[in-house]
């Protein structure tokens, strides 16, 4: 926690308009690589687990944006997997995994528990990778009184206007997604507490990308640069 006070002290955030249950969630968000997040709440829920570690914590909760073979990996899934996991995602997405699974669509509200999670639009604008019309998702988590925003794969798009969560997570890789300005500009229309760079490192992007995201933000958002796991 100390660690992570000095680091918004030092973006040059107030702490008080971060309050202390959304600094506690963001030491709860864990970075796996890539899209790749494990939330340790009340529940412990992935988001694209692609290439992750094993001896992971079961899951309660997976959440799969779209079909593409580094956010839907049936191999990873099964890594975290359980009887009770209940996984999440398009209906493409989901064609090979195995167990409990859930189709969502845009606009689609699901509850697990006291867990709400929404589904909302991710694609490109100008480039082919992800269309509108595929109907892959971000996901929309309210968790222990905060609410989490994974952009999945995505431009800067209108939507996001009308988004406005607590901690945002959002891809600055570039090529296939946002490129760090486009993310920054993107974060701008979110106002989140809390932003947190994705994306880069694996596939495409770089570390730069995610501190050249930081600057951009500096004395707006507070962003947290997270290590990988």
């Amino acid at each position: 926690m100390l660690r992570l006070l000095v680091l918004l002290l030092v973006l040059g955030v107030s702490l008080h308009s971060v309050a202390k249950e959304v600094q506690d969630m963001v030491e709860k968000i864990h970075w796996l690589g890539h899209d790749a997040f494990k939330i340790a709440a009340s529940k412990v829920i992935y988001l694209d687990p692609y290439q992750i570690k094993a001896g992971q914590p079961p899951a309660d909760i997976i959440l799969i944006t779209h079909k593409h073979h580094d956010h839907s990996s049936p191999e990873d899934v099964r890594k975290v997997q359980q009887a009770a996991t209940v996984v999440i995602g398009p209906a493409d997405s989901l064609a090979q995994i195995t167990g409990d699974t859930c189709p969502i669509t845009v606009g689609e509200t699901l509850k697990i528990g006291e867990v709400e999670i929404t589904a909302v639009p991710a694609y490109n604008i100008g480039k082919a990778f992800h269309p509108k019309e595929a109907g892959w998702v971000g996901y929309l988590l309210k968790i222990d009184g905060v609410t989490i925003y994974h952009a999945g794969d995505t431009d800067r798009i209108p939507e996001m206007k009308q988004i406005h969560p607590d901690i945002a997570l959002l891809p600055v890789g570039g090529t296939y997604t946002m490129t760090a300005k486009e993310a920054a500009n993107a974060a701008e229309d979110l106002q989140p507490r809390v932003a947190i760079p994705m994306h880069y490192g694996t596939v495409v992007g770089k570390p730069a990308d995610a501190e050249q995201f930081r600057q951009l933000l500096q004395d707006k958002v507070a962003v947290v640069i997270k290590t990988k796991e």
